[in-house]
């Protein structure tokens, strides 16, 4: 039976390893929280990568702003893809838009390909299309693995219900985890709406960029 689990957004070396410590099953690395995430430095991977049991995911994102790439930008996605690759990451997590707020099904199937039998998630600008329903067919179709969303709100209180459709929507062709403003403070909200799948949170509670050791754990403990 599929079970609850946990992924922490990590922007530094410190958090991957608190982390790991406490509990979490899979972490999300990238750097520039105040950006959103952006694709993590290649050494500060290396780092992480080489202490870590649990699995690791990259985010592939080479700016923050919209989620509508330039041609160099794309480029730039498929070199880091293929320098991760060798790096022995688990994952990937990305997704590319069009103009009008429709998947980029061309360059997001390109970018899954490429990643081969690694897994990819396809992030928040899922949060931003203008259709979610075509936008999920489409990712679907794209072969991802995962939908990080908030359910469309500004965090995962807000968007809990359009969460319920989508997950429903999406009939276990692909796993929908909660992500945007979660915490333990409100995860039990999720919990008793949602079918089991994988929940996301950067477990800071504080103005650092660093996972509170705690909050990872109470996260856990609710799952």
């Amino acid at each position: 039976m599929k079970k609850n689990q946990l992924e922490i957004a990590c922007f530094n070396y410190e958090s991957a390893i608190i982390a790991q410590e406490n509990g979490a099953d899979r972490i999300e690395l990238c750097d520039n929280m105040q950006l959103g995430g952006t694709t993590p430095n290649t050494i500060s991977a290396v780092r992480v990568r080489e202490k870590l049991s649990i699995k690791m995911h990259v985010i592939i994102r080479p700016r923050g702003g919209n989620f509508v790439y330039t041609d160099d930008e794309f480029v730039e996605m498929k070199q880091d893809i293929k320098q991760f690759k060798k790096l022995g990451v688990d994952g990937f997590v990305f997704g590319i838009l069009n103009e009008d707020g429709s998947v980029n099904k061309q360059q997001n199937q390109e970018l899954v390909n490429l990643a081969g039998s690694l897994s990819c998630t396809f992030h928040r600008a899922f949060d931003v299309v203008n259709d979610f329903e075509q936008s999920l067919e489409d990712v679907i179709a794209c072969g991802f693995n995962t939908i990080l969303t908030s359910g469309r709100g500004k965090n995962v209180e807000e968007g809990v219900f359009d969460l319920v459709l989508i997950q429903k929507l999406a009939k276990d062709r692909i796993e929908i985890m909660p992500g945007g403003g979660l915490r333990s403070s409100n995860i039990k909200l999720l919990q008793d709406k949602l079918a089991p799948t994988f929940y996301h949170s950067s477990a800071i509670t504080d103005n650092t960029e660093t996972a509170n050791p705690e909050e990872v754990k109470e996260l856990k403990n609710f799952l």
